[in-house]
């Protein structure tokens, strides 16, 4: 059979090898502008992976337009870079864009030097928490122009095409939404002077670059703004770019403001390919869709039903490299998909750090941790087979050592399956296959049920040790914790224990919210149910909307501090707080326990004692180390590392990255 994801497809007059195209991401890699070596090694390493497409950015078109974080493409000076760049992806096999686009409102002053952003309108940004400056006329066409010079330049340093950002906020988005542009000149009021500026850009960005010069346009095809540009509005101007000579279209969602999520693991795996296919059906050029596409069965499915022609995947390429080469070649199962956690990826550019991948240790430091083969193998014992453990076995065996994994209970993935439990988490548990299926390509030997003790070390002997023993449940000194019904959350989310219908939480990070939204859904519709019940008209739409977000029990989580949830990514957690507002879980922050009776939890909220009624109570205040090898290991004179919850509890990115570490520099 063929397939629809390995099919040759052609933009303007470039032909790619398949229709798996990465796009655009900001990497935070660039040096003042300039790229970097590291750019270089990431990019070059997802070319070899098999991608049919890199396109690299975004890239600036002048000094107001992005930050030294960005490539530049806004001078001359810039161009050996950005021409290094490209020959890298070219000579390990993918073709090459750039994507140029514009922050306006989306800038921050400080990055520039304490220059105002700029945009339509002086419309204050919820991003940012500042006000731009208004754009006069004169400006505008200045911009125009700068698209068009940095267009150029892009050819000039041997790219294969050029994209422009059309969406997510920015700049010529900004002058689409009515929301933005309160403009009364040419460029605002009614659609067609709304969208005059996109298409000016793209104009003279096709006079630039010539007519075979191959032209995409990054663009929404929904804001998720309220007043914005509607659904509609954007398919027309989807009609209008295609007129224009734009070459291919590649649909995204949503603003940065947006409280619609579009990229974290709640999301289902392409949900929005239904925007794509919307536009697909209204122009005769080629439609990429785009988000939580980390899949090739999904990809194949999604072109070969006709919601699009090539597929966007982005963070999936971070996660694996050689995702595409793995797809064609048939070995799908040795994929590491990515999880769509958002910690190393997005989480990391609100820290001013450059993308990493909680999946990919390597992502982003393709050279510095390179693994070469030992002259010197040994007999490395791993002791844990949670997130930790399995990495440090999987690149201790990369290095050529003979590495035996040790876990205690009948089955690998520790914490990583208490991570997947909660809905919209399942990732995890995907995870926890991938890192086993790693581990089985390695050649590890992986023996469950087994215990490491004092008897063992003396006997065994190893070379070298990986002490990867996790954590436990903290269970706090409170009065009546010792009651039949208090429980540990841990159980709860492993499904070993129930709960009654009226639930208190102790404790509101992490673990705590993602229990109570599990028990939260506990009795509401699922979406396969939703589907049913809505399609035959079943039930009021309003109706359905409760039945979907009423649950069965009264979950209530009670936290000491001041904010709940302050352990999630920042990615992650105004998702996660909005949906513990949506399916009606109770927060009593700055509260402190008291004591835990028989049917009910006493707390003291500023000074004010409340008991709330209580048919379970779970315990979710934290983890502690558990490493009872140490100190064994260190008396027996054994080498050894320690990685994970073992050293101090952290978040999964930690535990991964930890263990990839002292797998790699053992012995």
């Amino acid at each position: 059979m063929i397939d629809p994801l390995f099919q040759p497809i052609t933009i303007n007059r470039l032909q790619l090898k398949n229709r798996i195209y990465m796009p655009a991401m900001h990497m935070n890699m660039a040096g003042n502008y300039a790229v970097s070596d590291q750019l270089v090694d990431f990019y070059a390493e997802r070319a070899r992976g098999g991608a049919g497409m890199i396109t690299v950015g975004y890239a600036t078109v002048d000094e107001l337009s992005g930050n030294p974080g960005n490539i530049g493409a806004h001078k001359d000076i810039y161009i050996p870079g950005l021409t290094r760049l490209a020959t890298a992806i070219r000579d390990n096999g993918a073709r090459s864009s750039v994507q140029l686009n514009h922050a306006g409102r989306y800038n921050h002053s400080m990055l520039m030097g304490g220059k105002k952003p700029v945009a339509p309108s002086a419309i204050p940004s919820r991003l940012t928490r500042e006000t731009p400056r208004e754009l006069e006329a004169g400006e505008i066409e200045s911009i125009i122009e700068r698209f068009a010079q940095a267009a150029g330049r892009v050819k000039e340093s041997g790219f294969d095409a050029v994209e422009i950002l059309s969406g997510t906020g920015y700049l010529i988005s900004e002058f689409l939404s009515p929301l933005t542009n309160k403009r009364d000149d040419q460029y605002g009021g009614d659609f067609e002077n709304r969208i005059r500026f996109g298409l000016e850009v793209i104009g003279a960005v096709r006079s630039s670059v010539g007519a075979e010069f191959p032209l995409l346009v990054r663009m929404n095809g929904n804001e998720f703004m309220k007043g914005g540009s509607s659904r509609q509005e954007l398919q027309e101007y989807a009609v209008r770019l295609a007129e224009a000579g734009v070459d291919a279209l590649c649909i995204n969602v949503g603003w940065h403001e947006a409280q619609v999520p579009q990229i974290v693991a709640e999301v289902p795996r392409g949900v929005f390919g239904y925007l794509a296919r919307g536009i697909k059906e209204l122009v005769n050029i080629p439609v990429i869709a785009s988000h939580r596409i980390n899949d090739p069965d999904l990809a194949r499915e999604m072109i070969a039903d006709g919601q699009c022609d090539m597929v966007a995947v982005g963070r999936a390429l971070i996660a694996d490299p050689f995702f595409p080469e793995k797809a064609r070649s048939r070995h799908e199962a040795d994929i590491v998909h990515c999880v769509a956690c958002a910690q190393g990826c997005f989480d990391n550019l609100f820290k001013m750090k450059a993308v990493e991948c909680l999946c990919n240790p390597r992502a982003g430091y393709e050279r510095k941790r390179a693994i070469c083969k030992t002259d010197q193998p040994l007999n490395v014992t791993v002791v844990g087979g949670g997130a930790a453990g399995m990495s440090a076995a999987i690149s201790a065996a990369e290095r050529g050592h003979r590495v035996t994994l040790h876990e205690s209970s009948g089955h690998l993935g520790g914490q990583l399956l208490l991570a997947g439990a909660p809905p919209g988490r399942e990732e995890f548990l995907e995870l926890a296959a991938d890192l086993e299926r790693q581990l089985e390509l390695s050649g590890t030997t992986v023996l469950l049920n087994s215990r490491v003790d004092d008897q063992f070390l003396k006997e065994s002997s190893p070379d070298a040790l990986i002490l990867a023993t996790g954590g436990m449940p903290i269970t706090p000194a409170i009065p009546g914790v010792e009651l039949p019904h208090v429980l540990q959350a841990w159980d709860v989310l492993t499904g070993e224990a129930m709960t009654g219908r009226r639930v208190v939480i102790i404790g509101g990070g992490a673990v705590g919210i993602e229990t109570a939204l599990l028990l939260a859904e506990k009795g509401t519709l699922s979406g396969e149910a939703l589907k049913f019940l809505l399609v035959h008209g079943a039930e009021k739409v309003e109706d359905l909307y409760g039945l979907a977000t009423s649950g069965s029990k009264d979950v209530t989580v009670v936290e000491m501090l001041g904010e709940l949830g302050t352990n999630f990514g920042k990615s992650t957690r105004w998702g996660m707080m909005q949906d513990v507002e949506r399916f009606g879980v109770k927060t009593r922050a700055t509260a402190r326990v008291i004591e835990i009776a028989a049917d009910c939890v006493r707390i003291d909220c500023e000074g004010k004692v409340e008991d709330i009624p209580a048919d379970s109570v779970l315990l979710a205040v934290g983890t502690r180390s558990c490493n009872p090898l140490q100190e064994l290991a260190a008396a027996c004179g054994i080498r050894f590392r320690v990685a994970g919850d073992a050293v101090k509890p952290a978040m999964v990115f930690d535990a991964i990255h930890q263990g990839f570490t002292a797998g790699r520099e053992i012995g």
